[in-house]
């Protein structure tokens, strides 16, 4: 479980600020962990800002709700640069579903927001439905000082899941949806679908019956 760095009580300009990401799969937990950790910076008394792209309207317009039904206030944003002004006078920023954001644009509200002392913490899809690096995920991971990668469980085989396999014949790049459009698989049954989808034969290997290792 990840523990947050002691914040001592400094002015603005002499705090050190710093951005945490929170990465992984659909159903993975990323948004239980982000509002975990939110929670624990109002208990602290701390002054949060919560923002999330504001297409993402899938459970709540306004609020952040994850897949099992937590929720935590935040503000619906069309851009990442209108967080700058709403986490003016906050501590600790919250953001996500950050893949849905501007790339050049996010990391640039991340990083100015970490370099005037605010803990900024994200979280997001780091891969796509085709398996591939999801957006401006792969440099806020580059770029932040603490990362953690959460897993999912794989529907088809039970094993722990990093891909998020779309079951619908859609090809683009952007689809909300939820377990009707999605499910976690781990590598190997991603693959396997992916060759189904293709045409090709599903063939489901028992690794123990075959005597391979």
């Amino acid at each position: 479980m990840f523990i947050e760095p002691s914040r001592r009580r400094e002015p603005p300009h002499l705090r050190t600020g710093w951005i945490e990401v929170i990465c992984g799969s659909m159903f993975s937990g990323k948004t239980e962990e982000l509002i975990r950790r939110l929670n624990r910076a109002f208990i602290a008394k701390l002054k949060v800002c919560i923002a999330k792209p504001a297409l993402d309207t899938r459970y709540h317009e306004q609020n952040i709700v994850s897949h099992d039904s937590t929720a935590i206030q935040s503000i619906p944003v069309q851009s990442a640069r209108d967080i700058l002004a709403l986490a003016a006078d906050s501590e600790v920023v919250g953001i996500d579903e950050a893949q849905f954001f501007d790339d050049k644009e996010i990391l640039e509200v991340c990083n100015q927001l970490a370099n005037t002392g605010k803990r900024v913490i994200v979280a997001g899809l780091d891969m796509d439905f085709e398996g591939k690096p999801f957006g401006c995920m792969p440099q806020l991971m580059a770029i932040a000082e603490y990362v953690t990668k959460v897993h999912a469980i794989c529907v088809v085989c039970g094993d722990l899941a990093n891909y998020s396999y779309r079951l619908v014949p859609s090809r683009e790049k952007v689809l909300l949806g939820e377990t009707d459009s999605y499910e976690a698989r781990c590598r190997r049954c991603f693959r396997l679908g992916e060759q189904a989808s293709s045409g090709k034969e599903w063939v489901y290997e028992d690794h123990e019956k075959s005597g391979s290792h």
